[in-house]
């Protein structure tokens, strides 16, 4: 049954960003402000001027914190999910739509969130082994090259298998992604570039509204 968008869920792939988007604020600026070093606001500043790109961005971050999985996990919850997360994921799931989360932040909550629900999820990683920040799904082949997580390369693919693609997203690193995806749900960051970027989009503040959006 087609939605108030005129979409076939059984045809639609939607890629939901995680911080900000999923959660209520960024999971990894809360990290940096309650346990990480100051410098990383200078870094975070260069990230959002385009002077550095986002892989460049979260592994110089993630330098600047405290190599502790219990801590840097417990710090994490802290940060409150959307309460609208589940019931989207259930109704979009229901209506036969596949669902992904692609998050370029440090990974681990997302993973863990996402985990919970049974959704899949494209997101930096951490060996805690070793303490180190690794890029599974980075595009060293995409034009620029320059994310953790390449959020473009999943809509490519979802596009080259027929799929109609919604992106939902609020920050810089959902930019690339909102160029691409057929339709785009924007809060925050990402509808104010949008809107002076003249991308289209619906303007969204919870995943409430996206669900009654997108699932009739």
């Amino acid at each position: 049954m087609p939605t108030g968008l005129g979409l076939d869920l059984t045809r639609t792939s939607v890629f939901l960003d995680f911080d900000g988007t999923i959660t209520t604020t960024d999971s990894g600026v809360h990290l940096l402000e309650r346990v990480g070093k100051p410098e990383w606001r200078a870094i975070s500043e260069a990230y959002a001027r385009d002077e550095i790109g986002s892989r460049e961005c979260v592994l110089d971050e993630w330098g600047l914190l405290p190599v502790d999985e219990g801590l840097l996990r417990t710090v994490a919850r802290e940060v409150t999910v959307d309460p609208g997360f589940l019931p989207l994921v259930d109704g979009l799931r229901a209506a036969g739509a596949e669902v992904t989360v692609v998050s370029d932040g440090f990974g681990f909550y997302a993973e863990e969130v996402c985990a919970s629900v049974g959704v899949p999820v494209l997101t930096n990683t951490i060996d805690w082994s070793t303490g180190r920040l690794e890029f599974p799904h980075e595009d060293r082949c995409c034009p620029c090259s320059t994310c953790g997580v390449c959020k473009q390369a999943p809509i490519k693919d979802a596009k080259h298998h027929g799929q109609t693609t919604v992106l939902i997203g609020d920050g810089t690193s959902d930019r690339k992604a909102a160029l691409l995806a057929d339709i785009v749900f924007a809060k925050g960051p990402l509808q104010r570039w949008c809107a002076m970027s003249d991308v289209a989009h619906v303007p969204f503040d919870t995943l409430d509204e996206v669900r009654s959006a997108l699932v009739s």
